[in-house]
């Protein structure tokens, strides 16, 4: 496993000393049998009276700062170090029954994926640009409708930086034409559910080490998880 060490630093500046309210930062990677965390470190400018740690709902690691007193700017400075090792998505990672679409979850599975899979757009028209992905008979080979969706979006959506808080909706993306990481992979997220797969949103950083930070405006990427059951 090759080790990365990312570094994310956020500065906010004001015109005037302000108070700052509670700040919540999901700055550290969760570990899987891809990625291992090895040392993580924070630093916060002006240091805040309390730091704490918590898990969210989803197993999200939670950083909780409590400030006392204004100051004219807020810093924080992110270090992590890890090793990762991305793996393949072949067919065989897929079960059986599975690798056909459609399929059945299994009914251990529904309930712990019911929130992923919980219609984001009822629009017709979504409906039917998901639907374009599959055969003729509704059906398609799961691993092909997966790729096919996530290269059609590559190619025919044109990637734009959107500094607007929140995400642009999928029906939005569609008539547009293009839209930010994060509007792309809520339109692949609502077509995925149009389907009945579940899918979910998840954010992080890309390695690519012959980028040029002054240009792209850094490594941080939104993508796209969606859950086959696998052997």
């Amino acid at each position: 496993m090759p080790t990365l060490t990312i570094r994310h630093v956020t500065t906010y500046h004001y015109r005037r000393p302000v108070a700052f309210g509670e700040h919540r930062m999901m700055l550290r990677p969760r570990d899987d049998d891809h990625q291992k965390v090895l040392e993580t470190a924070i630093e916060i400018t002006p240091e805040p009276i309390r730091l704490t740690w918590t898990r969210d709902g989803f197993d999200n690691h939670v950083a909780i700062a409590r400030f006392a007193g204004r100051a004219a700017e807020l810093r924080f400075a992110s270090t992590i170090r890890l090793k990762q090792a991305p793996g393949g998505f072949r067919t065989d990672d897929i079960e059986g029954f599975a690798r056909v679409h459609p399929f059945a979850y299994a009914a251990q599975d529904r309930s712990g994926l019911a929130p992923f899979m919980a219609p984001m757009c009822r629009d017709p028209r979504l409906a039917r640009w998901a639907a374009g992905f599959l055969r003729g008979d509704g059906s398609a080979d799961t691993r092909a409708l997966l790729l096919d969706m996530t290269r059609t979006i590559h190619r025919t959506f044109r990637h734009v930086a959107r500094h607007q808080h929140g995400t642009q909706g999928p029906m939005r993306t569609l008539a547009l034409g293009s839209g930010s990481c994060r509007d792309l992979a809520v339109l692949m997220i609502a077509a995925l559910r149009s389907l009945g797969i579940a899918a979910r949103f998840v954010s992080g950083y890309l390695n690519l080490p012959d980028d040029d930070d002054r240009l792209t405006g850094g490594n941080t990427h939104a993508w796209v998880q969606a859950y086959v059951p696998g052997p």
